[in-house]
């Protein structure tokens, strides 16, 4: 794989093809969930934690994982996660797409997936992540399980932990270590 180096203020970092892939990407989920008023040096701090993270997180041995994984994503929204996909297919993880909990439930009858990664509010459910976690959970399914909503509240970090989710989060590097720790997991 071909080198690529990144330079900007006051980091450098040195990254395999992959890996600086995952990083660009992640860095533009970042930048797109920064509130608009950020300051360059906001974005630029937001930026260099996603080449962080990934050069911290990324080995040989996680993208051959990776490689083999797939990835069921349920958001009635799905462009919302564009980036943040980008990121985790850099790394050779495939997605399957949901946007509903009807539609995330029959593909789960029909194909086994290594992780789930689901927003909170679908309409007409506002807590429709709990639905779908609560519905796996009930049938004993334990499957790793993602919330990725616009919110980070300790309360609703809690209740999805409670509930036998993996975790939740609103910030793209977050959510790139959670699934790269959950499929690591279950390799």
């Amino acid at each position: 794989m071909g080198e690529l180096t990144l330079r900007g203020a006051g980091f450098e970092a040195s990254l395999k093809r992959k890996q600086a892939e995952a990083a660009a990407a992640l860095a533009a989920a970042a930048v797109s969930r920064s509130d608009s008023s950020a300051s360059p040096d906001t974005l630029m701090r937001d930026t260099k934690v996603a080449a962080d993270v990934v050069a911290e997180t990324v080995t040989p041995g996680l993208i051959k994982r990776a490689g083999k994984s797939t990835v069921l994503w349920v958001d009635d929204n799905p462009n919302n996660n564009l980036h943040e996909r980008r990121s985790l297919e850099a790394l050779g993880i495939s997605f399957v797409l949901a946007t509903s909990t009807e539609e995330a439930l029959d593909k789960l009858k029909r194909q086994y997936f290594d992780l789930i990664i689901s927003d909170m509010g679908r309409p007409p459910d506002p807590q429709a992540g709990y639905t779908l976690l609560d519905k796996l959970r009930s049938t004993g399914d334990r499957i790793p399980f993602i919330i990725y909503a616009g919110s980070r509240d300790p309360q609703h970090v809690a209740e999805s932990r409670r509930r036998g989710a993996v975790g939740c989060t609103n910030n793209p590097s977050e959510l790139f270590e959670m699934v790269l720790s959950s499929l690591g997991r279950r390799a």
